[in-house]
């Protein structure tokens, strides 16, 4: 005789079959990411506790049991604090549909809601100054078989910013390569954007497309096999073209080279150029203004401007210390903060 299914599996399949797919709507991509959390939670609460998966009850999901496997993440796992709390996410949510599902287990929920997402390192952005950029694209080598698609790539993260899987995500049916030149990128939450390109760009996509024999509802970006590209296989292959092109531009050493850092390298250069931050926060897809707002803040050639503008401070005998005490709009203005 089969044994029943316990309270926590029934819940869990409930939660990933139909309340995150149909009741959230939530992206096949973000119902994977939760369900690689629980693997790995169910995993551990099951070492934890001493029993099989299969046996895992609602009471080993406490809130101590929580806070345990984040420092498993951390400490075992060698996991980042961006992955730890991308993995409680998956957790909280779980937490907030167990609650409306069944009352009993409502004030564990509540504890398990309040284990807090913790504030790691914010490192400072990377992004490539135009001499680098170009000595990357020279890094195509000629020789290489795949050098079409190569700089094909390239181009397009450079002139669209695009996330690295919203690059290979474009089929050909994306692209308008006829003046005015397009892409149609789709980005997080389903929400699509249209981005438009450097006729360089099109020029390089357009022969990408014409010695390929991709299906039209295929990906544009292959591998040699003719298999869809992988993120990790977009990422070597920018790091092995920054390496080749540290002879040409040797800063870029210093700088971590990933997909995300074309990224920031296209917005930091629209805003260089004069762009305002709510437009660059379209063309990249932003949620909200307020993620755009850290490019004002990184941009080292900008911050170089205003400190020539400012000048040099010359001595301390200007600035009147007794003048902080008597000028009531300075007081007036630190409080109001």
């Amino acid at each position: 005789m089969t044994p029943s299914p316990t309270k926590f599996a029934t819940a869990l399949r409930a939660f990933f079959a139909q309340h995150l797919p149909l009741t959230r709507g939530l992206s096949p991509r973000t119902v994977l990411s939760y369900r690689d959390s629980f693997v790995l939670l169910l995993r551990f609460l099951a070492t934890r506790h001493g029993c099989g998966v299969v046996d895992l009850e609602l009471q080993h999901l406490r809130a101590g049991d929580v806070l345990a496997f984040l420092e498993h993440l951390e400490t075992e796992r060698k996991n980042s604090v961006a992955t730890r709390n991308a993995r409680l996410a998956a957790i909280h949510a779980f937490a907030r549909f167990l609650a409306t599902r069944d009352p009993e287990p409502v004030e564990e929920c509540q504890r398990l809601l309040a284990v807090p997402t913790k504030r790691g390192l914010t490192r400072a952005v990377d992004y490539l100054e135009g001499d680098e950029i170009s000595a990357m694209l020279e890094a195509v080598s000629a020789h290489r078989r795949d050098r079409v698609r190569d700089r094909a790539l390239l181009l397009t993260l450079f002139n669209t910013g695009a996330r690295v899987q919203e690059l290979l995500d474009i089929r050909p049916g994306d692209l308008q390569l006829d003046r005015p030149t397009s892409v149609r990128l789709r980005g997080k939450g389903r929400k699509e954007r249209l981005c438009p390109l450097w006729p360089e760009t099109a020029d390089a996509i357009r022969t990408l497309l014409s010695s390929t024999t991709a299906a039209n509802t295929g990906p544009v970006f292959r591998n040699h096999r003719g298999e869809p590209m992988t993120r990790f296989g977009v990422r070597y292959l920018l790091r092995r073209f920054a390496e080749q092109a540290r002879t040409a531009a040797p800063t870029i050493v210093a700088k971590r080279i990933h997909p995300h850092t074309c990224r920031h390298s296209a917005a930091v250069h629209l805003l260089r150029a004069g762009v305002d931050l709510v437009t660059i926060s379209h063309r990249l897809g932003h949620a909200s203004v307020e993620t755009t707002n850290r490019y004002a803040a990184v941009d080292l050639e900008t911050k170089r401007k205003a400190l020539e503008r400012a000048g040099p401070v010359t001595g301390a005998s200007e600035y009147n210390v007794t003048a902080w005490r008597t000028d009531t709009s300075v007081l007036e203005w630190l409080q109001s903060l």
